[in-house]
């Protein structure tokens, strides 16, 4: 018999090799824009070879998924009972930094898993914010229903959601911090110190093309862009599928309508906040309670804009990363002058740390939306920046 001969030179961790490739590949572009033959090329084999590990995207997806929650689960398992809070955040945050490049493929995509896959996710994940909260409790006593403990988590994932470059110790640090301090907030009774915000009106929709979009929007965010057909959106506003396209190329035309929206509101919001604000600290407090009040504002639209921007072509992503960078600029800008010690780089991750805790916050009140809930929300934010 001849002998393979490749099977000298194929490693014994190959699955483990596909499924970090895969990761990354999920978090970049996202699931229905990822393909076998991009994840089998990070690898170094052939799309056949592939499909000898994982029968499907599907399944290579859902392992994605369970790999990176099992880690979560595992390293905050090697935490003994009872350890101190600092020790809990750090154990999450190191396996959360070491695989940043793939841990992010559930914070949006998880919503394509079956629903046995998306209930045994949940429920690791439920377990993990249970151990931070039972240390968040023990040092910080306060009834608030998980919620610190899921936006310190927040803090922590938000760095596999951008490509800051920064080295990993320093990003250990930063994160571990930002997530104590999220942890230390009481988010009944902290007292931002901002204005109201005044946030720009959602346009009325007072064309057709206007009404596609509005109609769009919640189905984008509900099923996610690649799952909603023409058919369906056209059904929402009364239309022949054929006549969206009297407004609009094709379907993702209006997903870039969508982010665009959701850019220009957010940057007209930042823009009226800011007006009169008295030094760098009230400018914080002044964009986090507008990037708050609008997350609780415009839920639907926000998701869109983030979840969906990777999987626009290029040339239709490229005006709304840069608009995001804008934004992102301004908000360092503000932290730098409060926090000096901070190199740029620094001062980004702790911005996009302050994302996470208003995503991962609103996600736990079901962006409920009310004064107090904003209130909190924002107090958290701040409370992740250090300021």
């Amino acid at each position: 018999m001849t002998a393979d001969p490749t099977a000298a030179t194929r490693p014994r961790n190959r699955k483990q090799l596909i499924v970090e490739a895969a990761g990354r590949v999920f978090s970049e572009r996202g699931y229905h824009a990822a393909s076998m033959e991009e994840i089998a090329a990070g690898v170094g084999i052939t799309a056949a070879a592939l499909y000898r590990h994982f029968p499907n995207k599907y399944a290579l997806f859902a392992e994605c998924a369970d790999v990176m929650a099992d880690r979560l689960v595992a390293a905050i398992d090697e935490v003994p009972s009872g350890a101190p809070l600092p020790d809990v955040l750090t154990a999450v945050t190191r396996v959360t930094v070491a695989h940043r490049a793939s841990g992010g493929v559930y914070r949006w995509e998880a919503r394509f898993l079956n629903h046995d896959d998306r209930r045994h996710l949940t429920a690791k994940f439920g377990h993990v914010v249970g151990r931070v909260d039972e240390a968040v409790q023990r040092e910080y006593p306060l009834p608030d229903g998980r919620l610190r403990a899921s936006a310190a988590l927040g803090a922590i994932g938000s760095v596999t959601m951008h490509h800051t470059s920064i080295a990993q110790r320093r990003a250990e640090e930063l994160l571990s911090a930002s997530a104590l301090r999220v942890a230390a907030t009481d988010p009944a009774t902290a007292r931002s110190g901002a204005r109201p915000v005044r946030l720009p009106a959602q346009p009325v929709p007072r064309t057709r093309r206007a009404e596609i979009l509005a109609a769009a929007i919640p189905l984008f965010a509900r099923d996610g862009f690649a799952s909603v057909t023409n058919g369906q959106i056209a059904e929402a506003v009364g239309l022949a599928p054929s006549a969206l396209y009297r407004h609009y190329p094709g379907k993702v035309d209006i997903l870039q309508a969508a982010c665009l929206q959701a850019a220009g509101l957010l940057a007209q919001g930042v823009e009226q906040s800011l007006h009169e604000v008295e030094g760098p600290h009230d400018a914080i407090v002044a964009l986090a309670s507008t990037y708050v009040a609008y997350s609780f504002e415009y839920t639907a639209l926000n998701s869109v804009a983030e979840a969906e921007l990777a999987g626009l072509p290029a040339d239709l992503r490229r005006s709304l990363v840069l608009a995001q960078r804008e934004h992102i600029a301004v908000w360092e800008q503000q932290l730098r002058l409060c926090r000096p010690e901070l190199d740029p780089r620094q001062a980004r991750l702790l911005v996009h740390a302050g994302f996470g805790v208003a995503v991962e916050a609103g996600r736990g009140l079901r962006w409920l939306d009310s004064p107090g809930n904003r209130d909190a929300v924002t107090a958290l934010v701040v409370g992740a920046l250090g300021v």
